[in-house]
């Protein structure tokens, strides 16, 4: 999982020293690699480049593809376009 997310050569450095990118990617590593029933996902491509991001959603949806379910918070309208099934909130309170 860590090879699959491009961090191999990192797999030794100390939690300190990733960068933010490598950390997020590190915790939907951690998230995936026991394969859960549910995964919760707050903005998982936040903090990352576009390739990074790309490999992330993959995995996400290499998940649902096992039966899996996914909630997933992004601002991110390219990544909400993605889901099945999509609400929006403004202010606080779910929209219509």
């Amino acid at each position: 999982m860590v090879d699959r997310f491009g961090l191999g050569h990192r797999r030794e450095a100390r939690a300190a020293l990733l960068s933010t990118g490598e950390s997020q990617r590190v915790a939907i590593a951690r998230a995936l690699v026991n394969q859960p029933r549910l995964v919760l996902a707050d903005e998982p491509t936040g903090s990352l480049d576009s390739a990074s991001a790309a490999t992330v959603l993959a995995a996400l949806d290499e998940v649902c593809a096992t039966g899996a379910a996914l909630l997933l918070v992004t601002h991110d309208a390219a990544v909400a376009a993605r889901a099945h099934r999509t609400l929006r909130m403004r202010d606080g309170k779910l929209e219509a």
